[in-house]
């Protein structure tokens, strides 16, 4: 299993946690872009790459047994901070649809999103990295 850390004193973050301690089998899920499973874009829009490149992460770590309950770091890659930010709504949805595990709790593991200049297929605005830790 795993545990948030929280700093004493710390206010607690929104969206995301400081750190989170774990033991079981690692995970480490490569980089994904909001692609189908033929590795197509569907859409040009922020927030539908986000959620796509999210979804796609969870799929990746079904295939070892687990689900948005194990993944404990998360690095958002994004072409346009502007972009993510007026998506914020829409971006928020998705997350806590595909993170939300069972018992309705919304996971926030440990969180980095940074602003590139570009990604490796030209038309895509996000792409998701995330290490998860399944329990033996």
């Amino acid at each position: 299993m795993h545990r948030i850390l929280q700093p004493e004193g710390w206010v607690a973050p929104r969206g995301y946690s400081h750190g989170v301690a774990a033991q079981g089998t690692i995970v480490s899920i490569a980089g994904q872009i909001g692609s189908n499973a033929q590795g197509q874009l569907e859409s040009d829009d922020f927030a539908a790459q986000a959620r796509q490149a999210l979804a796609n992460v969870l799929a990746v770590l079904l295939q070892a047994g687990g689900g948005p309950q194990h993944i404990v770091r998360m690095n958002w890659y994004m072409t346009s901070r502007a972009e993510y930010m007026a998506a914020g709504k829409a971006i928020g949805a998705a997350y806590k649809e595909l993170m939300t595990g069972a018992g309705g709790k919304v996971y926030f593991p440990a969180m980095t999103a940074v602003e590139v200049t570009a990604l490796l297929d030209p038309r895509a605005k996000i792409e998701i990295e995330a290490t998860a830790v399944v329990p033996n």
